[in-house]
């Protein structure tokens, strides 16, 4: 999992890694973002979802679309069934209700497709691409969330009708729901290699510290730091000035977050979009083992 601010370069670390893991095995590389740009930096033109990019790789810009059928699959149309007998509206405005009624839906669902998909055995590798980090850690309270609605909730479910198809209490596919939470914090605890990407600017590297404090209180641990857009060159007094600049947070980086595996990528001349640029950056992030 490649974590931290927008624009830090996740989708490029994520790409790269991708592009290593398939020369031994199947691969998979999903984008959480609701702007992802992981078929644009391949430069891929399958437009299935997953796309093949590679004999071995495959790649997954999960959307709106799929979230919908995830809900639909796992509690959605029985939920629905149970409102819709006392209230008049649309399957669309119920889904809309719910997702602002139990913030981080959303989240919640991806994370649960990844951990399946990864139960599936069909890849080696999973790299995932999140959506910046503040999106990122709201799925994180929504186990919290959801126990205090179900706490306030009895009173007004235990009171509404079984589901025609499942016959199963609303409360209790609610509670099904907050059990799937805890499942798929413990994925996120046991299975997941959390690497955060910064770059070496004040605030990006304020914002890192307040991650890793967040991602601490629920118990999640970051093996691995990518410092992106690091300068190697001095050829203009531009260049040298931004050095400079960056040495200040290069150094507190390295220094606080000693205990960690740390890699700086360069601040390449051109845009890194294709299977040749991705190739130098996969160089850099996998020589010396820095990634397992």
């Amino acid at each position: 999992m490649f974590a931290g601010k927008g624009g830090v370069g996740k989708t490029t670390c994520s790409a790269a890694t991708a592009l290593h893991y398939a020369d031994s095995g199947p691969t998979l590389a999903i984008s959480t973002d609701a702007t992802p740009s992981l078929a644009h930096i391949f430069e891929a033109t399958d437009r299935q979802k997953p796309a093949r990019v590679l004999p071995q790789l495959h790649i997954s810009e999960i959307g709106e679309r799929e979230i919908r059928e995830m809900w639909d699959a796992k509690f959605g149309r029985e939920v629905y069934e149970v409102f819709s007998a006392f209230v008049d509206i649309e399957y669309e405005d119920f889904v809309e209700f719910m997702t602002s009624v139990l913030p981080g839906l959303g989240e919640e669902f991806m994370v649960d497709y990844i951990r399946e998909t990864s139960q599936k055995g069909l890849y080696g590798n999973i790299v995932w691409d999140t959506a910046p980090l503040g999106q990122t850690l709201s799925l994180l309270e929504t186990p919290a969330l959801l126990g205090n609605h179900l706490k306030m909730a009895p009173r007004i479910y235990s009171r509404l009708k079984l589901g025609r198809r499942s016959r199963e209490p609303v409360l209790d596919i609610l509670k099904r729901w907050e059990e799937l939470s805890a499942e798929n914090m413990d994925f996120l605890r046991n299975a997941v290699y959390f690497t955060m990407v910064t770059i070496p600017e004040a605030l990006a590297v304020e914002q890192l510290e307040g991650a890793f404090r967040e991602l601490e209180k629920y118990g999640l641990t970051v093996k691995q730091i990518v410092i992106n857009n690091v300068v190697k060159t001095e050829e203009s007094e531009f260049l040298i000035t931004k050095a400079r600049q960056q040495q200040t947070y290069l150094k507190h980086i390295h220094e606080k977050y000693s205990n960690l595996k740390i890699v700086e990528l360069p601040m390449f001349p051109q845009e890194v979009k294709g299977l040749q640029r991705l190739r130098e950056v996969e160089e850099i992030l996998f020589q010396g083992g820095i990634i397992k």
